[in-house]
């Protein structure tokens, strides 16, 4: 199929009423859920999850793709108003946008962060439609050494950069491999930690384990701590982002929108990473050094650009490979595996429809988010200051309904408690739940390419390291593990 009839097959998917308003829904709900302190853009993405099952496979995804542009967006909104990030990705954004607050600038604040958001997401999304093809078509050299071998690797980057500690990561991906085992063997069919209880026969299901693990903590820590999450709302002012502190900004949030790219399409990395690098890479190149971290607007400019040029880079491993680029697109690999997709680089032969639709949905995003996003600005003491003994309940009533909705089995609701105090307990001893999930989500897969290679060889070791590609990710392997330790290393 030509380009042209694969963005006229996408076009033709998308170009429905559906399929925008759900994409408009989408940002809506994760600008608000972004807002919200104590509430996040992953928070907000898994409690949207159930709600796309009974959709079209296109406008179910686009749902969610919203929601997460939206939540990194939004996550700004009670940085720069309440000092308190709405997303981890929002932490750098605090550095210049509340002291521009604390002077009655808010209102420019917000309208830069908003402005290089789109730009942002903008450029990301164009990396993604002009990359994710090129290495899906690559990707198609791969079998199950290559794809061990890859998985592998992705599962090292993830341990070794989530979280302070890279035994804790390590340990967090240990522990998401161990539950990934439980259910029916893949190759022989052979019960494992099965308990004889039929229910766990499947496997424990992903949708319990995703909700468990990241809403309620949040909401058991709320319980504990009610007023953790309370600050005085400033004004927005008088003063607005004008076109002479976006053009005087636009060297840093271009710089940003590719730092943000480039570590979004790593897998594990994450935002918030990328929205500080940016933040410390404008600082350093600026003229106006002295003012960054006083209520400099180009710092607000260069973090938000950082963590939203993350956003459609970590679709690239997403389509092009099959490996979630961060946690947030591991929750959106459950939507296309509930509808029947399997993402990866045959996607882009048996789907390709479905794969320009999102590309087409993902431009048209970058617009939604600057209409929603001006009024999000306005409307923002709202947001901010929604009462906690409303907001948690709701959501808790939300977690039991999505994770109850998927098999209409009681039982998965027990595991969503059961993993909610596994993940609060996690969360009071700095264990980073990320390579927990995306750990649960490759185990299948890299176990299963493990064992599809031994067959293959007849249990020869050495098919592991068959060719340069497999040499490739070894190599890869072995330079992140060196360069983590040593980080640790320095760190003590």
């Amino acid at each position: 199929m030509s380009f042209i009839d694969s963005v006229m097959a996408g076009l033709s998917l998308v170009s429905s009423f559906e399929a925008f308003l759900a994409l408009f829904v989408g940002i809506c709900v994760g600008v608000v859920g972004g807002a919200i302190p104590g509430l996040s853009a992953t928070m907000a993405v898994a409690l949207t999850l159930p709600f796309t099952f009974s959709m079209q496979p296109i406008t179910g995804i686009l749902l969610l793709l919203g929601v997460y542009k939206g939540g990194i967006f939004g996550g700004s909104i009670p940085a720069i108003l309440i000092k308190t990030p709405g997303t981890p990705a929002s932490s750098a954004t605090i550095l210049d946008g509340f002291p521009l607050a604390e002077k009655g600038e808010a209102g420019r604040a917000l309208g830069m962060a908003l402005w290089a958001s789109c730009t942002a997401d903008l450029v990301s999304n164009l990396a993604l439609i002009f990359f994710a093809g090129f290495l899906a078509s690559f990707a198609l050299n791969f079998g199950p050494p290559e794809f061990f071998a890859l998985i592998l690797f992705s599962l090292t980057i993830i341990a070794g950069v989530s979280g302070e500690s890279l035994l804790r990561g390590a340990i967090a991906a240990l522990l998401g491999l161990l539950l990934a085992t439980v259910g029916l063997d893949l190759v022989y069919g052979t019960n494992r930690f099965t308990f004889e209880d039929p229910n766990l026969m499947g496997g424990l299901n992903f949708i319990a384990v995703l909700i468990g693990l990241f809403a309620l903590p949040e909401i058991i820590a709320m319980a504990w701590n009610p007023v953790a999450h309370l600050g005085q709302t400033r004004s927005l002012g008088k003063s607005k982002v004008t076109f002479s502190d976006y053009k005087r900004s636009f060297k840093s949030i271009i710089r940003g929108s590719l730092i943000g790219v480039f570590l979004g399409s790593i897998p594990g990395i994450g935002a918030a990473p990328s929205a500080f690098l940016s933040y410390s890479e404008a600082r350093r190149k600026s003229p106006n050094k002295d003012n960054f971290g006083k209520g400099e607007i180009e710092g607000v400019a260069a973090s938000e650009a950082g963590n939203n040029g993350v956003a459609g880079a970590t679709l690239i491993p997403l389509l092009a490979l099959g490996i979630p680029g961060d946690v947030i697109t591991a929750i959106i690999i459950g939507a296309f595996m509930v509808h029947g997709i399997q993402p990866g680089p045959m996607m882009f032969i048996l789907n390709v429809d479905i794969v320009y639709g999102l590309f087409i949905g993902l431009i048209v995003s970058s617009v939604f988010l600057f209409l929603v996003g001006g009024v999000a600005i306005k409307g923002f003491k709202f947001v901010a200051d929604v009462p906690k003994r409303i907001l948690m309940p709701a959501v808790l009533v939300l977690c039991i309904f999505g994770v109850y909705a998927v098999n209409n089995n009681i039982f998965d609701v027990g595991v969503m408690f059961v993993m909610g105090w596994v993940g609060y307990v996690m969360m009071r001893m700095h264990v980073p739940a990320a390579p927990f999930l995306i750990a649960f989500i490759l185990g299948p897969l890299l176990e299963d390419n493990f064992r599809q290679a031994m067959l293959m060889s007849g249990s020869d070791p050495m098919i592991l390291v068959r060719g340069p590609i497999t040499w490739f990710f070894w190599t890869l392997t072995i330079i992140a593990l060196i360069a983590i330790t040593r980080s640790v290393v320095r760190t003590k």
